[in-house]
């Protein structure tokens, strides 16, 4: 009887343990993997460097796991190299040329590209102002050394066409007077601020969002007959690798919180 007992004591103990590192050593039964980490790649207009450097970052907060990457540059040349191949999930551009063309590419959706903001264009002097420009009819003074976006780049063909404009108000050969003052033509509006910060150009003409993100700099408005405002559309890639991760990334541009980054930023509403 002992033995019995003794031997059903020892099978007893054997099973308890068992069962014991095997609860120890089984997988957990709630969930425990952290979700796969997501790239999202934008393309973006130059002027938009900063709203959606802030606009990125909140988006990330909100969105454990992703990381969103920035190209910026002028639209024309993001343009292009999304139709050589670069892997882009969202493009957003400062004119509807651009994503016009992506569209005719079959690149993008002919349904997907929404407008989400404006802009007004401005023209920025140096914070000493050593050429002592006072007004838009000063930029047409010879010897005065301005600097503009190139043609091709959707801030230079609005600049072009604003100076069209002006003619009304200065002279039919204003806009040709100031264009002889042009020193450099630049491939995007970021570009531009920087050569007048600089002190290589008496003037330029950016966006209202490139001044406002270059407080030290002294500005000159350019009234409303006279100005051109920019509408921007934001669209998905059809090949982006993160479709929904896209959508969301736009939603939350066209958002209440999105909107109100961009206007911090000196943007316009959406039209």
């Amino acid at each position: 009887m002992f033995l019995a007992n003794s031997t059903s004591r020892k099978l007893l103990l054997t099973l308890v343990f068992t069962s014991l590192f095997t609860a120890c050593n089984s997988p957990a039964t709630y969930p425990t993997k952290t979700p796969e980490p997501v790239t999202l790649t934008v393309f973006a207009a130059a002027s938009l460097t900063d709203a959606f450097t802030e606009i990125g970052a909140a988006f990330e907060a909100a969105n454990p796991g992703v990381t969103v990457t920035f190209n910026f540059a002028g639209s024309q040349g993001l343009r292009t190299q999304i139709e050589e191949g670069a892997p882009v999930d969202v493009f957003a551009s400062a004119n509807t040329k651009e994503m016009d063309a992506l569209v005719a590419g079959t690149f993008i959706a002919q349904d997907a590209p929404r407008l989400f903001l404006t802009n007004k264009l401005v023209v920025i002097l140096p914070a000493d102002n050593p050429a002592e420009i006072a007004s838009l009819e000063d930029l047409e003074k010879p010897g005065i050394k301005l600097v503009f976006a190139a043609e091709e780049v959707p801030a230079g063909n609005y600049s072009r066409q604003a100076l069209e404009l002006m003619n009304a108000a200065y002279g039919a050969d204003f806009k040709d007077k100031v264009l002889a003052n042009i020193v450099s033509n630049e491939d995007n509006v970021k570009q531009v601020v920087a050569k007048v910060q600089l002190g290589e150009a008496d003037a330029g003409i950016v966006y209202n969002s490139d001044a406002v993100a270059a407080p030290e700099l002294q500005t000159i408005e350019i009234p409303i007959e006279s100005n051109v405002i920019a509408t921007y559309p934001i669209a998905p890639l059809i090949e982006s690798a993160n479709a929904e991760i896209s959508e969301s990334f736009i939603a939350y541009v066209l958002s209440d919180e999105g909107q109100a980054i961009l206007a911090k930023w000196g943007f316009g509403s959406k039209p």
